[in-house]
């Protein structure tokens, strides 16, 4: 007779709950153990693009930790909403988020700010100057010479158009 899960499981991973009962046949009593089960039924996709089908429709899953980001991929869940924009300083609107999960990973604060685009660019814009700091230290020459470009506006101006004309022109950025 083939293993059912449940006895699989048992040599794999021991279950951490036991359930027993005792059960009296005759003059001898035995412990029985029960498998402790739970169901959860519930919407948990957020908002779905699609919806979901009928109640009546849905199976039964089994879900653990080997197979839980594979069941979380295949829900497809999604929030979307609208924050204050907090990002502008005076700025009175709103702004749109959208979040989608694939896995546990997604629910990462630094997942999450990739999927938020005025986020994501603050975190690259971060990064970037993380990466200048990093250049910077020990260098002496180049020290200088950023110090020189910030101390003078007239420099600092002929950067900016001298950036703006390479973006017109499409050829860098």
């Amino acid at each position: 007779m083939a293993d059912s899960t449940q006895d699989k499981l048992k040599r794999v991973r021991p279950p951490r709950v036991h359930i027993t009962y005792d059960v009296e046949t005759g003059d001898a009593a035995e412990k029985k153990e029960i498998p402790f089960v739970v169901g959860v039924l519930s919407d948990l996709s957020g908002q779905p693009e699609q919806p979901l089908p009928p109640i009546k429709e849905r199976k039964y899953v089994e879900v653990d930790r080997d197979n839980f980001d594979e069941i979380l991929e295949g829900m497809k869940p999604r929030l979307a909403f609208q924050v204050e924009n907090k990002l502008e300083e005076g700025s009175a609107t709103n702004m749109g988020v959208e979040l989608t999960f694939k896995s546990m990973d997604d629910f990462h604060p630094e997942k999450i700010a990739e999927q938020v685009e005025p986020i994501r660019k603050l975190v690259e814009a971060r990064k970037k100057l993380y990466n200048l700091m990093a250049k910077l230290d020990g260098n002496d020459k180049l020290e200088s010479l950023l110090q020189d470009v910030i101390a003078s506006t007239d420099k600092l101006a002929r950067i900016s158009e001298a950036k703006a004309d390479v973006k017109d022109d499409g050829d860098q950025k």
